[in-house]
């Protein structure tokens, strides 16, 4: 199983979520986030004083996905995602050990 962890713009939300939902995962969570990258923020004007906005909005969405889904999982995130501007975002990926469903008590890909 893979956990892929996606750093995205906050209006790409719903085209991701349809493009992830097309190809059959079946759930995710999304987090409100802040951050920056090679972007640096930007600079705003406000009541004429400008001042710098670091910390840019974002959406961080994880999931967990088989072996086999990972890499449709992850073209259709690039793809729903993708502005061609910077900013875009970054996807990981990494190995994930174990699962366990708490009502039931399944483990394993059958629990995801």
């Amino acid at each position: 199983m893979k956990k892929i962890e996606a750093v995205i713009k906050p209006f790409k939300l719903d085209e991701v979520k349809e493009a992830l939902q097309e190809i059959g995962v079946q759930g995710m969570t999304v987090l409100e986030a802040k951050g920056y990258g090679r972007q640096k923020g930007h600079s705003e004007l406000y009541r004429g004083a400008e001042y710098v906005v670091d910390f840019l909005p974002k959406i961080k969405i994880e999931l967990v996905v088989a072996d086999d889904l990972a890499p449709a999982a992850l073209e259709a995130i690039q793809t729903a995602a993708r502005t061609g501007k910077i900013g875009d975002g970054k996807i990981f990926v990494s190995d994930v050990q174990d699962v366990v469903r708490i009502r039931t008590g399944e483990s394993g890909p059958q629990a995801v």
